[in-house]
């Protein structure tokens, strides 16, 4: 799953390792053994609660120990949030659908 590769045989990359990749665009199917990663319209709904979990297991225990430890005004905490969420938004989307397809070919193989 780390490494991006296909559910299925786990040789062939999801995301093209050039800069489409890194900005959403992902195959179609997977070059080496064909599975197709979008089944349908709306197939990585899911994949957006796990965007949101990773986000919050992240930002989240930064933020207290910014507000209760370290005792920062409620305006820095936040600019420090907002950043870390546009810093790793783009690492989000690409994980939480690979989490996502890896999800769902162990509960659905095809």
């Amino acid at each position: 799953m780390l490494r991006g590769k296909c559910p299925r045989c786990r040789t062939g990359n999801i995301y093209p390792s050039t800069l489409k990749g890194w900005l959403g665009w992902m195959h179609d199917s997977c070059p080496s053994c064909g599975l197709r990663f979008l089944r349908e319209t709306g197939y990585f709904l899911g994949a957006m609660y796990i965007s949101y979990g990773l986000g919050v297991l992240t930002i989240l225990p930064v933020a207290i120990v910014l507000a209760v430890v370290v005792e920062w005004p409620l305006w820095a905490v936040l600019t420090v949030a907002m950043i870390q969420t546009v810093v790793f938004m783009p690492l989000f989307f690409r994980y939480s659908r690979i989490i996502w397809l890896h999800m769902d070919q162990v509960i659905d193989p095809r």
